[in-house]
C-alpha cells in the first residue's frame, strides 16, 4: 500500500480538527458531569474480579 500524499494528509488533519471542534461542547459537558458524579468502584471491580477468576479457572482446567 502506498503512503498517503500531502493533500490527503492535509485533508485528514483538517477533518480531525473539525471533529475535535464539533465534539468539544459534548466533551466539556461530559467532563463536568463526571466531576460531580458519585464514584462507583464496586461496579467496576466486581466484574473485573469475576473475569480474572474465570480466566484463572480456565487455565486451571487446561493444566494437567
Amino acid at each position: 500500500m502506498e503512503p498517503l500524499s500531502t493533500w490527503e494528509n492535509l485533508l485528514l488533519g483538517a477533518l480531525a480538527l473539525l471533529m475535535i471542534f464539533w465534539m468539544k461542547p459534548g466533551i466539556k459537558a461530559a467532563m463536568e458531569k463526571s466531576k460531580t458524579a458519585k464514584s462507583d468502584w464496586p461496579g467496576l471491580l466486581i466484574p473485573l474480579v469475576l473475569v480474572v477468576l474465570f480466566v484463572l479457572f480456565l487455565i486451571a482446567m487446561v493444566k494437567p
